[in-house]
């Protein structure tokens, strides 16, 4: 008898096998956009294992997006933290006053946006202040700016409320995009939200299907050209199940994977057909409490549970190895890391010591812990701490859940409507501490990511001084955060399980593509190309 696991691998890989049809065939034209109908198109995929994208909207997505957007839209800045340096992509160049006061950029001439229009400073001012309006996403990164001045066609002036790195802000991942002024306007509020978009990026969204998939195309008028080697479609697709990534990836039928069991990573290096590289990054993950319930309103509680949990094995058999045991809440290698910090260790006579001094001698209560369903690390990681809470009659319920619904449960306005344990993984906006430290643990009035619903005002006072320093004085700024992070493992609204180290899994015909953990999963897919 056919199993109906097997019958579901068949349709998965039937329906991709009818997309990558329907979206081969003949490319209609060429570098200078002259028609071309003998050329075969060239179309790059990316397969993982969440939803594409949550929300169309440039200025609100603070998500999975990143990978889609980032080849839709384009900031004025991409900075590379490995060679501390900017690459000028909206922005040709820009310069900052003595003070760190005032900023100037200087806009690229000749780009077009998608829709015909061009690109110039009034552009780049409505797009950031719609941003800032809208107060959605990663809108806070701009909270330094007091107003935008447009001194001429192609330079755009920001007046700060206090200093801070613009250049850096103005390379964000999220919330920095520039769109187009014209398309915004002249349509209904809510038009980007369904599914529209209005970037100058060398992609243009050719369709999609809400939480499966995003077909990318290429946009003809592109400002960088099409000399060369590029692909001219991509496809960004969900595919949960680890075993049909990896077997798509081995006979070739998609690009770029992410996410497998580190066994498969280790197996996928004795194929010939595949790159398996690896490389640093400024992902971690995370497992936050609530702290809006009981027991987990008892700090000594949270750091029992922080002692009980086993992180070397955890880095071994759910990473493979490919990761470090996090100190804080900044991972290595990104500035504000605090390499003294306090760190917990697995310790589980510590921690029947915390509970019995807060009332729980013989632990007897129950959590529910969720993840992101078909993140193979993740699951693991929590299957490894459910066995050493059973230690101490700790009953850890595990459940596996859409992205959308784990949060939206997260979100729920009832504390007791929500899981005891959220599990997932960060990475930066603007990269460095601020990201992690405001978005994660920062008093909120409206839940975004603070899902340990915590609150310390010492704590909110030191990260919003390290987010002002950080224009001035940076070594300063530093200091600010890691005393912030000292309180933050002291309270223990989280445990800081690990640093990722990312992992490159793909085609080996897939050429230019290199990771930059400012961008955290993104590909770039007009600097890859295909050559077998």
């Amino acid at each position: 008898m056919i199993s109906k696991k097997l019958v579901f691998l068949i349709t998965v890989l039937l329906v991709i096998s009818i997309t990558l049809a329907g979206c081969g065939g003949q490319n209609d034209s060429n570098a200078s956009g002259q028609k071309q109908s003998n050329a075969p198109m060239q179309i790059a995929f990316f397969v993982w294992t969440s939803t594409p994208i949550t929300d169309f909207d440039p200025s609100v997505e603070f998500s999975n997006g990143v990978v889609t957007l980032n080849n839709i839209y384009e900031t004025l800045l991409r900075y590379d933290p490995l060679e501390k340096k900017f690459k000028p992509v909206l922005a040709t160049d820009y310069n900052k006053s003595e003070d760190g006061l005032t900023w100037n950029f200087h806009i690229r001439k000749g780009v077009k946006f998608h829709d015909g229009t061009d690109l110039n400073a009034e552009a780049v001012k409505f797009s950031i202040e719609r941003t800032i309006k809208l107060g959605k996403g990663a809108s806070f990164i701009w909270d330094p700016v007091k107003e935008i001045n447009v001194k001429d066609e192609y330079t755009v002036e920001f007046k700060l409320k206090y200093p801070a790195p613009m250049d850096l802000i103005a390379s964000s991942a999220y919330g920095a995009f520039i769109m187009s002024p014209t398309a915004v306007k002249s349509n209904p509020e809510g038009w980007l939200t369904q599914g529209h978009e209005a970037g100058t990026g060398p992609y243009k969204l050719e369709s999609f299907q809400m939480g499966q998939e995003v077909v990318l195309t290429k946009f003809d008028d592109y400002w960088g050209g099409w000399e060369g080697k590029h692909f001219d479609k991509a496809i960004i697709k969900k595919v949960p199940e680890t075993a049909t990534r990896r077997q798509m990836l081995e006979k070739g039928e998609v690009d770029v994977t992410r996410d497998l069991p580190y066994e498969d990573v280790e197996a996928l290096k004795n194929n010939q057909n595949v790159v398996v590289e690896t490389g640093p990054s400024f992902e971690n993950l995370l497992m936050l409490f609530n702290t809006d319930k009981k027991p987990l309103d008892n700090k000594l509680v949270r750091q029992a549970l922080s002692y009980a949990f086993p992180y070397d094995d955890v880095v071994k058999y759910a990473m493979g190895g490919y990761a470090t045991q996090a100190r804080g809440a900044v991972p290595y290698g990104l500035w504000g890391h605090g390499e003294n910090l306090f760190q917990y260790k697995y310790d589980l006579e510590k921690a029947k010591e915390l509970l019995k001094q807060a009332g729980y001698p013989n632990g007897g209560f129950k959590l529910l812990l969720t993840y992101v369903a078909g993140d193979e690390a993740e699951k693991k990681t929590a299957e490894l701490y459910k066995s050493e809470l059973s230690k101490l009659n700790i009953e850890l319920e595990i459940r596996a859940m859409p992205w959308e619904s784990q949060w939206e449960m997260a979100r729920d306005k009832d504390p007791n409507k929500r899981q005891d344990i959220f599990t997932f993984y960060w990475w930066p906006d603007v990269p460095g501490p601020y990201t992690y430290l405001y978005n994660l643990f920062h008093s909120q009035d409206e839940i975004v990511f603070n899902l340990a619903y915590w609150e310390n005002r010492e704590f909110d006072n030191l990260v919003d001084e390290g987010s002002r320093q950080s224009g001035i004085d940076m070594t300063k700024a530093e200091e600010l955060f890691i005393k912030a992070q000292e309180i933050l493992v002291e309270e223990a609204p989280a445990i800081f399980i690990y640093d990722k180290q990312y992992i490159k899994i793909f085609n080996k015909s897939l050429k230019g593509y290199k990771d930059n953990p400012a961008y955290p999963n993104v590909v770039f897919f007009y600097e890859t190309y295909r050559e077998k």
